[in-house]
């Protein structure tokens, strides 16, 4: 076994024990005290820092790719949402310019065009977003009645397309459709 040093030796057995305050210990203790009486926070109870959240390393992951998945999902949903928004606005009108004043007609016409629009893309975003929303986004869950809170006030789900969806933008009125082209 090598020998120790004798400065070496006498560190560690002076390790917790107090020794005799030295002239340079006593000028730092004084610095100390007149730093503390001249501080402006001396008397006033320090201001908390709350910390209301926990960086974790999915989220700086997250941030560093782009958007998340239901972000992207939800934008082509928009997207499509407002084509087809488009698209029946000009059936609607060059219907009502077929129909020439016949309102009844219009109206069958209308609700049977509406029927038959197909959403089957947009409503399979819909789907998929109303299934995984929670999840990709940790959306977390109301513990009383074991679901989701609301979103903005709102549930997440997005209804789905539909005859509906299209005859409450535009009606089978006929004289409002007239007006609009």
């Amino acid at each position: 076994m090598p020998a120790m040093e004798k400065a070496e030796r006498e560190a560690i057995l002076r390790q917790g024990v107090s020794r005799a305050e030295t002239p340079r210990d006593r000028r730092q203790l004084a610095g100390l005290e007149e730093d503390l009486r001249s501080a402006p926070q001396r008397g006033k109870p320090t201001r908390l820092r709350l910390r209301n959240f926990r960086p974790a390393a999915d989220s700086y992951l997250a941030a560093a790719r782009g958007p998340l998945a239901y972000m992207v999902r939800l934008r082509v949903v928009e997207a499509q949402a407002a084509a087809h928004e488009e698209r029946l606005a000009e059936a609607w009108r060059a219907l009502a310019g077929e129909c020439e004043g016949d309102a009844e007609s219009f109206g069958n016409r209308w609700r049977e065009l509406a029927a038959a629009w197909d959403f089957s893309e947009v409503n399979d975003l819909v789907d998929r977003h109303n299934r995984w929303y929670p999840v990709e986004s940790r959306l977390p869950m109301d513990p009383a009645t074991g679901e989701h809170v609301l979103v903005n006030g709102r549930d997440y789900r997005l209804p789905p397309f539909d005859e509906r969806w299209i005859l409450e933008r535009f009606p089978p009125l006929l004289e409002r459709a007239v007006l609009a082209a």
